[in-house]
């Protein structure tokens, strides 16, 4: 047995093949090479190349880019050593260099035509800046690039009209001459008005609701300087509290959960370089009152979430219908905010202190009616003028729009009469008309309508209501010291010893109405509805806070009306709120 195993002679190894001379290079050679071949790519591609060094300074042109000079302006002599800006109108190769970071795809247009570009930072070997490089890519883009030019301006015309949509909403509606009225006080509040356009010092309207503020606040950005910059206003009693920073500062992106992740522009951002208008600021809660008075003094806000403080030029326009002054003595209105608003006070007198404005308000106000409701301007006969103008109008002008309106579109006769106000002004039929002296005495009178109104208001208001919780007194509703109502000998008002707490307004102890007929006012004179109606209104606030021992909501819960109707009102006889301190 052969031990010894004979194996084939292995094949002789075949020699390794050296690697190419170039992978042996180091990489930071290999980005050197690739960085000349990029260059020389660029330059042999591009229809002209530029250098330009950290001072801005034109080093160095390609042949192609020589042809561009007389388009320019310049010579080869005068080109090169200049700075860029000098003569390449709208380059942007120092912004380049400024910023180290590349513009690799733009559009740059001169008196040369309009190009394709690219522009890229130059460093040194310890990576600072030393200059940049531009690339004419394309002339005449408008033609090789033309579908992305055309999204390009589709992109660009949505862009402008949402701008000019977003500053038409922001453009004021209004001027001072807006203001209607030819009286003195009209004139005197114009005047002022006109003074106070003239300089950028706070504003603060004074007045009842509906009087005209806002448009005077309109009227005075759009006299003033800025009044090509946005008019922003807040009605500061229609945003909640937990939302008035937000609304009024900003918030800085993922400031809170559900925050937007871009942030948002509060309206003193919106209204930098115009005009904010801050109604109702005397419902502004107290924590956000300091940080007003800083914004006003400094210029400056810090958006909700953000360490960022950002400056501001807004001037600002505040209204109330509130009596601040009040308000600061009872410690619920800043001192320093007040004095900080409280440089150019304006008050706007009601409708009823200037009654002379009356014809050519309702005058103006029909033609803008017929214009919103496409029908014909109606005009007004001359008993309807002068009912409209015997009215107290708590409402100021709104009211008077409001029952201007209601009488135009309730019926298609005309001229407008006294009968086609009765509605609109709650009056019982016939009480437009004039009442004859002496109409109203006797057992057998008729009606009288400011009773029926009165009767009507404090059912309206919860005089039923009111009545349990101030033990029948709210149950009056004419007044028992000057004579009841049920025309009896003896001038009961209830009928019943107990105080009756139904509201009604005669009878027995049940508050069944007997009569609503009134025995003859002293000297036969006729007080005006209005008035009578207004003291009722101001009996039954009294009544309320009295029996809410000054809970101003729950009065108004217990009346029926809501909170802001309810101060409106309050607003009207100071001396109410006086009286229970």
């Amino acid at each position: 047995m052969n031990h010894f195993a004979h194996t084939a002679p292995a094949a002789p190894t075949a020699p390794t093949a050296a690697p190419p001379a170039s992978l042996e290079l180091d990489a930071a050679r290999v980005l050197e090479l690739a960085a000349k071949s990029l260059f020389d790519v660029f330059n042999n591609t591009a229809m002209g190349t530029m250098v330009v060094d950290r001072g801005h300074r034109i080093v160095w042109i390609s042949e192609g880019y020589k042809r561009f000079l007389p388009a320019l302006g310049h010579a080869e002599a005068d080109f090169v050593g200049r700075r860029v800006e000098e003569v390449v109108p709208n380059t942007l190769m120092g912004q380049v260099i400024e910023s180290g970071q590349p513009i690799l795809v733009d559009l740059l247009t001169n008196q040369a035509g309009t190009f394709l570009v690219s522009r890229l930072p130059l460093r040194n070997d310890a990576g600072a800046v030393i200059g940049a490089v531009g690339y004419v890519l394309l002339d005449h883009p408008e033609t090789t690039m033309q579908p992305l030019l055309a999204k390009f301006a589709q992109l660009q015309g949505e862009l402008d009209a949402a701008r000019r949509e977003i500053a038409r909403a922001r453009r004021p509606k209004y001027s001072i001459a807006s203001f209607i009225g030819a009286s003195a006080q009209a004139l005197e509040v114009k005047r002022l008005a006109r003074r106070a356009a003239l300089t950028d010092s706070p504003v603060l309207l004074l007045g009842e609701t509906g009087t005209g503020k806002e448009l005077l606040a309109h009227g005075i950005h759009a006299a003033g300087r800025r009044a090509a910059r946005p008019l922003v206003s807040v009605n500061i009693a229609a945003v909640p509290d937990t939302l008035l920073e937000a609304e009024f500062f900003g918030v800085a992106p993922g400031a809170y959960t559900g925050a937007e992740r871009k942030g948002r522009d509060g309206k003193f951002k919106l209204a930098d370089g115009g005009t904010l208008f801050l109604d109702e600021i005397g419902d502004m809660p107290a924590p956000l009152q300091a940080k007003l008075l800083r914004a006003l003094q400094e210029q400056e806000i810090e958006p909700l979430g953000s360490n960022r403080v950002e400056r501001v030029d807004v001037r600002v326009i505040a209204a109330t219908s509130r009596d601040l002054a009040a308000m600061v003595g009872e410690g619920r209105f800043r001192a320093d905010l007040y004095y900080r608003l409280n440089v150019l006070p304006i008050t706007v007198p009601p409708l009823r202190e200037r009654v002379a404005d009356v014809e050519a308000l309702v005058e103006t106000l029909a033609e803008d009616i017929a214009r919103r409701s496409g029908l014909p301007a109606k005009p007004l006969a001359p008993e309807a003028l002068e009912l409209l103008a015997r009215q107290p109008w708590p409402g100021n002008v709104r009211e008077l729009r409001n029952t201007l309106e209601q009488a135009t579109l309730m019926t298609d006769e005309t001229p407008l009469e006294p009968r086609h106000f009765e509605a609109a002004l709650r009056l019982v039929p016939g009480a437009a008309a004039p009442v004859a002296a002496g109409a109203t005495s006797g057992a057998g009178a008729a009606p009288d309508p400011a009773a029926g109104a009165a009767a009507r208001f404090a059912a309206a208001a919860g005089g039923s209501a009111a009545g349990s919780a101030a033990g029948g007194t709210n149950g009056r509703t004419s007044g028992s010291t000057n004579g009841g109502t049920s025309g009896s000998a003896n001038g009961s008002t209830s009928g019943s010893a107990s105080g009756s707490t139904s509201g009604s307004t005669s009878g027995s102890a049940n508050g069944s109405v007997a009569s609503t007929s009134l025995p003859p006012p002293q000297g036969g004179a006729v007080r005006p509805l209005p008035e009578r109606v207004a003291e009722l209104e101001q009996q039954a606030l009294a009544e309320a806070l009295a029996a809410t021992r000054g809970n101003r909501v729950a009065a108004a819960r217990l009346l029926g009306i809501s909170r802001a109707a309810f101060y409106d009102k309050l607003a009207r006889w100071p001396e109410i709120d006086k009286r229970l301190r």
